[in-house]
């Protein structure tokens, strides 16, 4: 890893304009926190709900205030609101510009739109670039993809909003058909591109159809309809790397829910879930996972790092999801498993930087001449 103090300083995005915006308050300011007391030059930037940006002060930390805090940057101290290309073009002009720590989670954040923006700015920053953010957080088209690759899966049904406001009786009798069909009669129901469990819902029976699929279209305008695997255990690997070669597996975690299914309240309550990074798993399940992990990760084309999300049944393993820019709160597995590889939470954040980095310079020229087109 880089020396303290040797490389760029480093501005940590927090917050944004979607429903994990609370998630990623926590995230952020854990992120920034532990690199700013590893050495490393740190700058937060909170991304309000409207998509206004505010810098914070630089010695700002979170010190146990709630997230609902930052609803209120002025009282914080922060500096704004700019809008998102005045900051870029701040970013980017300054004598040093920093590499940006991506901590936002959700839509924006994690879905490959602030990757496009940074990249059309020229600055580094931590975690998968645009497509591979793309793929990771549509859960569509990253089931779609796993399938076409034979990597073992739930079943699942795709349900978009205005078909479900034009004919709700008739997808109503096609998903009742579809749960019927499984060996468990329930449903899970969720929007296709958000994280944190956010508009989830367990489908016990057909009754409960109607609030579940308008819950999930509250956030996205697609919901994944999955079949549940009755008894599953919730195991998380951590990956961190660039080269698809060289990539360092961790885990697997489990999460052991306080609720029924691991809501976002069996996940960010204190106290309700229990979380372990040791997993009770055979030698050939952990080899197994450790595979599925770097199968899904180059799959996507995941650089820096990531979190790769199992269900897992007496000796049936599924692939469940990717998460690019998994949580970094104080109950999230994936910046404490690495803990088997020597790494304490500093640690992780400094190598994710330290990957950010990499990439960047082993980029081709971020900008052309005319004598460098093929004419």
């Amino acid at each position: 890893m880089t020396a303290p103090g040797l490389e760029p300083p480093v501005l940590v995005l927090l917050g944004g304009p979607s429903a994990e915006h609370d998630v990623s308050v926590v995230s952020g300011t854990a992120v920034a926190d532990a690199l700013r007391d590893a050495g490393a030059r740190v700058e937060s930037v909170l991304i309000d709900l409207h998509g206004a940006w505010w810098f914070l002060p630089a010695d700002h930390r979170r010190d146990g205030r709630p997230a609902a805090a930052y609803d209120d940057p002025v009282a914080l101290g922060a500096r704004g609101p700019i809008g998102i290309g005045s900051a870029m073009a701040e970013l980017a002009g300054r004598p040093e510009p920093p590499v940006v720590f991506i901590a936002l989670h959700g839509p924006f954040g994690e879905d490959g739109t602030i990757q496009a923006v940074l990249e059309a700015a020229g600055l580094p920053y931590t975690g998968s670039g645009v497509a591979a953010s793309a793929l990771g957080m549509d859960k569509a088209l990253f089931k779609r993809m796993c399938r076409g690759l034979g990597l073992p899966l739930m079943d699942w049904r795709e349900v978009r909003a205005s078909r479900w406001r034009a004919d709700r009786a008739g997808i109503a009798a096609e998903l009742t058909a579809f749960a019927a069909s499984g060996d468990d009669p329930r449903l899970m129901v969720k929007p296709a591109r958000l994280g944190s469990s956010v508009g989830m819902s367990l489908v016990h029976a057909l009754p409960e159809l109607d609030a579940a699929l308008d819950t999930a279209f509250h956030y996205d305008d697609l919901a994944l309809v999955e079949r549940y695997l009755a008894g599953a255990r919730d195991l998380e690997v951590s990956v961190i790397g660039n080269d698809p070669a060289t990539l360092e597996v961790y885990g697997p975690g489990e999460v052991i829910s306080g609720r029924e299914f691991y809501d976002y309240a069996a996940k960010y309550t204190p106290g309700l879930s229990e979380t372990s990074t040791r997993a009770e798993v055979t030698p050939e399940q952990r080899a197994l996972l450790h595979k599925l992990s770097r199968d899904v990760y180059r799959a996507i084309g995941a650089e820096g790092f990531g979190r790769v999300d199992f269900l897992i049944s007496d000796d049936r393993i599924v692939v469940s999801e990717i998460n690019t820019i998994p949580g970094f709160t104080p109950i999230s597995l994936f910046p404490t498993m690495p803990a088997d590889g020597g790494y304490e939470f500093a640690d992780v954040c400094r190598r994710i930087v330290d990957l950010a980095l990499e990439r960047h310079a082993a980029r081709p020229l971020a900008r052309l001449s005319a004598g460098d087109l093929p004419r």
